[in-house]
């Protein structure tokens, strides 16, 4: 290489790092040898160049956004057994994968019994809404009230609403399992009116509708969160049997299969 031709790179090298571009730096040099190879002019290179600092900065993105969802697991539709619980809309669980109800605005509500997968649907819509560009939040319902308790107590209940608002989805998993004191109802009351038309919430739930007072206590409440929840909502059921059920089914007759033959 040329020594204006070593200078210029070093130039860019400094430049492209001061300008925090680390795909365009890492790949200038190899890239620049292979447009020269593939006699692509100089407006080819920067395209190509570009490209891949675009790409590199949208995969980062996305994994920023996964962590800060705070996911309890890495869970997508792939993964997820229809045949043990065909009650669920598979149809209509992958459109809504496509994130138009996030535009809209809409909201979720998975409904069934413990084990039969709501989780696992709701973090698989979550990471799609991520690589879709979206701001996720992942919370089960007893974690979220108690840090709007203790914000509530510490005075910064402010700075955690906004925090809330800025989201495009927020997930709520595992509402009815433990019941909420007066004023965590009420937090929790504010932050689904908060949200109502202003960005989607996911909510799984063992509680048929009509049994949500156990956990809001007021019938009252409990009415205004459905009515926020309901508008615009997309309802999907699992009715089937829990899938750790079916496994330690599974294991046990494969136990007893084996006793008898020995």
């Amino acid at each position: 290489m040329k020594k204006i031709e070593t200078k210029s790179l070093v130039l860019l090298q400094h430049h492209l790092k001061a300008l925090r571009m680390p795909t365009m730096l890492a790949e200038c040099e190899k890239l620049a040898n292979q447009c020269a190879t593939d006699n692509v002019d100089h407006l080819g290179f920067l395209l190509r160049l570009c490209e891949l600092e675009l790409i590199d900065r949208e995969r980062r993105a996305a994994d920023r956004r996964l962590k800060a969802a705070q996911f309890p697991n890495h869970k997508t539709l792939e993964s997820f057994d229809f045949k043990s619980q065909p009650s669920l809309n598979k149809l209509l669980i992958t459109e809504l994968l496509r994130g138009e109800y996030l535009d809209k605005k809409e909201n979720i509500l998975l409904v069934g019994n413990s084990g039969t997968g709501k989780t696992h649907i709701a973090t698989a819509l979550g990471i799609a809404a991520c690589g879709q560009g979206k701001r996720v939040k992942f919370y089960r319902v007893t974690e979220l009230i108690r840090l709007l308790l203790e914000a509530r107590e510490e005075r910064d209940l402010l700075r955690l609403k906004k925090q809330l608002s800025k989201l495009d989805l927020l997930i709520l998993d595992e509402l009815g399992y433990v019941p909420a004191s007066k004023v965590g109802a009420e937090l929790f009351f504010d932050v689904i009116s908060t949200a109502y038309e202003r960005l989607s919430v996911v909510i799984t739930t063992n509680l048929p509708f009509e049994n949500w007072t156990e956990v809001l206590g007021s019938e009252r409440l409990t009415g205004a969160t459905l009515d926020r929840l309901i508008h615009r909502c997309h309802i999907l059921e699992a009715s089937g049997e829990s899938f750790r059920l079916q496994d330690a089914k599974r294991r046990r007759t494969k136990r007893s299969s084996k006793t008898k033959t020995t």
